[in-house]
């Protein structure tokens, strides 16, 4: 299935991966929101759990090994081309995720990875729903 100009609705998971009281953020290498500073993740294949999804997309976007904690929330991104077609439909699956092991290093697909603090959020271009979890779940997972 295409993702861009989908037919359905494209399931996703991503992972906010804690370590030190800081957050995992990547910087997204593709649209949607090519650019900006978001949460690890990516499309759940067939036959994967969300949690295997979970561990997987972080293994391939950030070279690191996680452990799932819990579920976090259900976000949607619905944008629309010039023309009103839906250009991509993605529903993504948030867990919250704790460092295992490996070094952080961004994949093709990401510009870069790095860790945030949540004072560090306002100084680089973080989607502002991505920013209000990590300053929830850091507030609340110290």
């Amino acid at each position: 299935m295409p993702r861009a100009h989908p037919e359905f609705p494209i399931p996703s998971v991503g992972v906010l991966v804690v370590k030190d009281g800081a957050a995992l953020l990547v910087k997204r290498g593709n649209e949607p929101s090519r650019g900006r500073w978001t949460i690890p993740g990516g499309v759940i294949e067939v036959g994967e759990t969300i949690h295997e999804a979970g561990r997987r997309e972080l293994r391939e976007e950030c070279g690191i090994e996680i452990e799932i904690i819990r579920p976090l929330q259900i976000f949607e991104i619905i944008t629309r081309a010039d023309d009103g077609r839906v250009r991509f439909h993605y529903i993504i699956h948030d867990l919250l995720g704790g460092y295992v092991s490996g070094h952080v290093a961004p994949a093709a697909d990401a510009l870069a990875a790095r860790w945030f603090n949540a004072d560090d959020l306002a100084a680089f271009d973080v989607l502002p729903d991505v920013a209000a979890l990590v300053r929830e779940v850091l507030g609340r997972d110290k």
